[in-house]
C-alpha cells in the first residue's frame, strides 16, 4: 500500500493541471495579502479632514436631539407588539465620537480568523477539483484498465489514489495558509494593532489552521471519490458548482431553517470551533399582526465533525463499493 501511495504521489504531483492548480492558488493568496494591504492603509490627510467634519455635525445633531430622538423611540417602543428588542438595543444614543468616523485600524486578532476561513474555501475547492481530475482523467481516458492489469486488487488502488489525493494536496495547505497568516501579520503591524495578539490567539489560529488543513486534505479526497463515481472531470466540476449555486445558495435562502444540514455551514462550525447563524422566526399576535425576528443560534463544533465525518465515510465506502464491482471499460 506504501508504494502504490508513492507511485500515486509521484504521477499527482507530475500533472500539469496539479502544478497550475497550486500556482493559480499561490496566485490568491498573494492578491489577498495585497487587498489586505490596501485595506489596512490609513487615511490620507483628505479623508481624516471629511472624517472630522462628519465627527463635527454629528456631534453637535447629538447635543441638540438626543433627548428628543430618545424619548420618541420609547415611545415607539411601547407600541410595538411582543416579542420585541429591549429598550436599550433599541433606543441606544451613545455620544459619537471621533473613532466612530473615518477608517478604523485593522486588528490582526480579529482580521485573521475570516481570512483563515475564507482561504480555507479557496483551498478546500481547489483540493476538490485537483483530487477529482486525478481520479477522473484516468476513467476518461482508459488508463485505469492499464494500471488494474498490473495491480489487480482493485480496493488498494482505489485506497492509494485517495491517499495520495489527501496527502498531496496537504503541504500545500500548510505552505499557503502560513504564508497568509506571516504575511497578513507583517502588514497589520506596520499598519494597523497586534497589541491583542496573545498567545492564546495564536494558538486557537494555529488550531484553526489544522482543522482547516485536515478539511482541506479530505477534500481532495473525496474530489477523487466524486471523480470516480462520474468517470470525467467535468462532471465532477459541474456537480460541484451546481450543489453550491443551487443548493448552498437558491436552497438554503429560501430555507434557512436547513442550515444545519448542508455542507457550508458545519463547514464553519468545524474550523471556527462553532459558529452562528440566523433564522427568522415569525409570529401573529392578538390584533391580527405579524411580525417576524431574526434570531441568533449556533451550530457547535461537534455537529460539524460528525456531520463532515460521517459524510465523508459514506461517500468513501459508495465509492469503493462502486469501484470493486463495476466494470472499468464501461
Amino acid at each position: 500500500m506504501i508504494r502504490l501511495t508513492t507511485v500515486e504521489l509521484r504521477r499527482l504531483t507530475a500533472r500539469r493541471l496539479t502544478v497550475i492548480g497550486v500556482l493559480g492558488v499561490l496566485v490568491i493568496s498573494a492578491l489577498l495579502l495585497l487587498a489586505t494591504w490596501i485595506e489596512a492603509r490609513p487615511q490620507s490627510e483628505a479623508e481624516q479632514r471629511v472624517s472630522q467634519q462628519q465627527f463635527e455635525v454629528a456631534h453637535e445633531y447629538w447635543v441638540e436631539h438626543a433627548d428628543e430622538d430618545r424619548a420618541r423611540c420609547t415611545e415607539e417602543w411601547q407600541k410595538q407588539a411582543d416579542p420585541k428588542p429591549s429598550l436599550e438595543e433599541l433606543c441606544s444614543y451613545p455620544e459619537p465620537t471621533i473613532d466612530d468616523f473615518g477608517k478604523p485600524r485593522m486588528v490582526f486578532a480579529e482580521t485573521m480568523p475570516e481570512l483563515l476561513l475564507g482561504s480555507s474555501y479557496l483551498l478546500v475547492f481547489a483540493a476538490f477539483l485537483i483530487g477529482a481530475s486525478f481520479v477522473g482523467a484516468e476513467f476518461s481516458t482508459g488508463a485505469i484498465g492499464n494500471w488494474l492489469t498490473f495491480e489487480p486488487r482493485r480496493l488498494r488502488v482505489y485506497g492509494s489514489k485517495l491517499l495520495a489525493a489527501a496527502i498531496g494536496f496537504a503541504p500545500v495547505a500548510i505552505v499557503v495558509l502560513a504564508f497568509l497568516t506571516l504575511g497578513t501579520y507583517l502588514i497589520i503591524a506596520q499598519l494597523g494593532d497586534t497589541s491583542s495578539t496573545t498567545g492564546k490567539v495564536w494558538g486557537d489560529l494555529v488550531a484553526m489552521g489544522g482543522r482547516a488543513v485536515l478539511l482541506i486534505a479530505m477534500g481532495a479526497a473525496l474530489g477523487g471519490v466524486v471523480g470516480l463515481l462520474l468517470r470525467h472531470t467535468a462532471a465532477a466540476i459541474g456537480v460541484a458548482m451546481g450543489y453550491l449555486v443551487l443548493i448552498e445558495g437558491v436552497f438554503a435562502g429560501f430555507l434557512n431553517t436547513v442550515q444545519p444540514w448542508l455542507v457550508k455551514l458545519n463547514f464553519d462550525a468545524f474550523v471556527r470551533h462553532d459558529t452562528t447563524y440566523y433564522v427568522n422566526e415569525c409570529s401573529s399576535d392578538e390584533g391580527g399582526g405579524y411580525s417576524c425576528n431574526s434570531i441568533e443560534k449556533t451550530l457547535s463544533f461537534e455537529h460539524g465533525a460528525w456531520y463532515l465525518g460521517i459524510l465523508a465515510v459514506v461517500l468513501v465506502l459508495l465509492g469503493g463499493a462502486v469501484f470493486y464491482r463495476r466494470d472499468v471499460n464501461s
